[in-house]
């Protein structure tokens, strides 16, 4: 006999899942019809990133450059304080040794006073606050104790200056940690790009950049509208000239590789001539030049609006520098640079 049963209906939080699930289901299939196929980048756009991937990493190396530059400077005044507080300590020492000497001759000629007991405390401050004992001192033991309070001093505000100092170099090397970190990155991103590119493409654009350091590496012709520098820019530009075809690297000052400040900085302390280590720094110093027209061979000149980028006049406008990741020091028109022109210094 058939069964007249009502067959069992599923639970209500089974229906809600069911119908959740489906409903997600559809979304997920018409979104992957609607989403558009990722494309792969073509050899141009792929250059055009990485071009920018390595401007910013310029711009974060003369920030690394900068913190780099604070740190040494750091590192060479604490130095120098410790060396301070060094002699100091042991002249502090012989001052209390010489103390000690006169309490010695005072208690041979007829024992020590409760005065000279002061004066050899560890808190000479404390005794010298006493003003009722000075009157049974020596002017000697007067003069000894007074040295010993200016030595203390002295040490104590050495001492607060180096632990300042301390604090700010390890900020400073926690700074310079995070712009390494990040210029390494830039790179590393733009290589990932260029690894998309076939072997074919790859060649294509190593070929067109060696095409472009071999023709920047000969010597431009200066023009008349190029008036020789003078004395030292002279020969920071001719020093310059003999670097032409050394690679770019981040964060290097030469002789064998730099990078756009590293080139300046090293070309003038060639000619005798010390100038800061950042582009932004360089930007300082000198008279500054405000037309191109204005410009002559050796002088320094800044380009984007944050002045991360510095070469050195070479006339007819050209620059010799060394312009990124990937290039040498070449010769290169400024309206190639991929920024505007800001200033030029003469140093």
């Amino acid at each position: 006999m058939a069964s007249h049963r009502r067959p069992k209906q599923p639970s209500r939080t089974r229906v809600t899942v069911l119908t959740t699930a489906a409903a997600a289901a559809v979304a997920l299939s018409a979104n992957a019809a609607n989403a558009a196929p990722s494309e792969k980048l073509s050899k141009d756009e792929v250059k055009a990133k990485v071009d920018k991937l390595y401007e910013q990493a310029e711009q974060a190396t003369e920030k690394y450059n900068g913190a780099k530059e604070k740190q040494q400077k750091l590192q060479k005044e604490i130095a120098t304080i410790q060396d301070n507080v060094a002699r100091g300590q042991e002249e502090l020492n012989k001052l209390r040794d010489g103390l000690g000497s006169l309490a010695t001759a005072q208690y041979r000629s007829g024992g020590i006073d409760a005065s000279v007991q002061l004066f050899l405390s560890s808190d000479p401050d404390d005794y010298l606050d006493k003003a009722s004992t000075l009157d049974q001192l020596s002017n000697q033991q007067v003069d000894a104790l007074k040295k010993i309070q200016d030595k203390q001093r002295e040490l104590a505000q050495e001492r607060a200056e180096a632990t300042e100092k301390l604090k700010d170099l390890s900020a400073t090397r926690t700074e310079l940690g995070n712009k390494k970190k990040e210029v390494q990155g830039k790179l590393a991103e733009a290589q990932k790009l260029l690894n998309t590119l076939t072997a074919k493409e790859k060649a294509q654009l190593a070929e067109k950049e060696q095409r472009a350091n071999r023709s920047s590496t000969e010597r431009v012709d200066l023009g008349d509208d190029a008036p020789p520098a003078s004395g030292r820019a002279q020969a920071a530009f001719s020093a310059a000239q003999t670097r032409i075809g050394s690679p770019y690297v981040y964060g290097a000052t030469g002789p064998s590789s730099f990078d756009c400040s590293g080139l300046t900085s090293w070309a003038y302390a060639q000619a005798g001539v010390s100038i800061p280590r950042t582009s932004e720094a360089q930007s300082q110093i000198g008279t500054r030049i405000t037309s191109v027209n204005d410009l002559k061979v050796g002088d320094l000149v800044f380009f984007f609006n944050d002045l991360h980028h510095v070469g050195l006049y070479a006339g007819n406008g050209q620059i010799l520098h060394a312009p990124r990741t990937g290039t040498v020091v070449r010769y290169e028109s400024m309206s190639t640079i991929g920024g505007p022109f800001m200033w030029g210094v003469r140093v």
